[in-house]
């Protein structure tokens, strides 16, 4: 029998943080955190990382587990969220995998690719090309020797272009070749995956309040101390959602006005993506949130209990 998990997905600001510690409490569980950004030690207010005092209530696993120098691939997650996984049924609590990158959640759920691995030489130089022409020309290359790929991608996702052109310079062979050889069939979980449906104009003003809280809590120093830690502008973590404005700030780039009105637009954008990404995966359970999140914590308890899930694919 397959390890049963429950998986908490959702844009960014939507609530699966605070709704996985409520869960974590009532059900005896701990969290995996499948976020990007949270991964590294330093960036605190602009991830949302937990709090202390979070951390305090409900273990968390998956946090502060790499220098912001180091890269942080999907299969380094893969490899130590199933590490985190085991040792929390080994204890006899219950797994539940929260956070909003859809990529980690997949690799985790179905397995990799086999496609060939990172190339950094490449890798600067197809960034420097962005640097100079813009990500609108790497989706236009992208549109000429993959277009099943393209049609999937957003100009704005800089990280996905990269790796889709990286594989086809790598490989000669298209990303969505790799996709469909492989079909994201390997299933080493039981997963309950729910996905939080939040209203679109809730879901905005959450994320105007977030990018706000994350200001006054001082976005701008924890950046400074960043640089001034060594970490380069162009490093991967730096190039997040509100890491990038704010560098771009402390440039001179932008006026603070300007700065936090694109980090809230950029934000917006990564919530449309999450949603449009969530939609496509299949087994995804959207629960009305927080109108119907009095049904979650006793469909999660049947589930963990009986194996028991909902009949039909759709909202709780």
């Amino acid at each position: 029998m397959k390890p049963r998990i429950l998986v908490i997905a959702g844009p960014t600001a939507s609530g699966k943080s605070d709704l996985a510690i409520d869960l974590a409490l009532q059900l005896a569980g701990e969290i995996v955190c499948a976020d990007s950004l949270t991964v590294y030690r330093g960036l605190d207010i602009g991830s949302a990382k937990p709090t202390a005092e979070q951390r305090r209530r409900v273990p968390h696993h998956l946090l502060d587990i790499r220098e912001p120098t180091r890269p942080f691939t999907a299969a380094a997650f893969r490899h130590e969220a199933a590490r985190a996984i085991s040792d929390i049924l080994q204890r006899g609590k219950r797994p539940i995998v929260a956070g909003g990158s859809g990529l980690y959640l997949r690799v985790l759920l179905r397995g990799l690719t086999d496609a060939p691995g990172e190339d950094p030489a490449l890798r600067q130089k197809l960034k420097r090309w962005a640097d100079q022409e813009g990500s609108a020309a790497l989706l236009e290359e992208l549109r000429r020797v993959d277009p099943q790929t393209a049609s999937r991608c957003h100009p704005n996702n800089l990280p996905r272009l990269l790796r889709a052109l990286e594989v086809w310079h790598t490989a000669g062979i298209p990303l969505s070749r790799f996709h469909e050889r492989h079909g994201f069939n390997e299933t080493p979980y039981d997963p309950l995956f729910l996905a939080l449906d939040v209203p679109r104009e809730t879901l905005y003003r959450r994320i105007d309040q977030r990018v706000t809280t994350m200001l006054e809590a001082g976005l701008l120093t924890e950046v400074e101390g960043l640089l001034r830690a060594g970490v380069p502008a162009d490093a991967k973590p730096l190039q997040a959602i509100g890491y990038k404005e704010v560098t771009a700030h402390l440039r001179g780039e932008l006026t603070f006005e300007a700065m936090t009105e694109l980090i809230r637009l950029n934000t917006r954008h990564l919530a449309k993506r999450q949603i449009t990404w969530l939609r496509r995966e299949p087994d995804v359970h959207w629960v009305a949130y927080p109108e119907n999140s009095a049904t979650i914590a006793p469909s999660a308890a049947m589930y963990f209990q009986k194996g028991e899930r909902p009949h039909v694919q759709g909202p709780l």
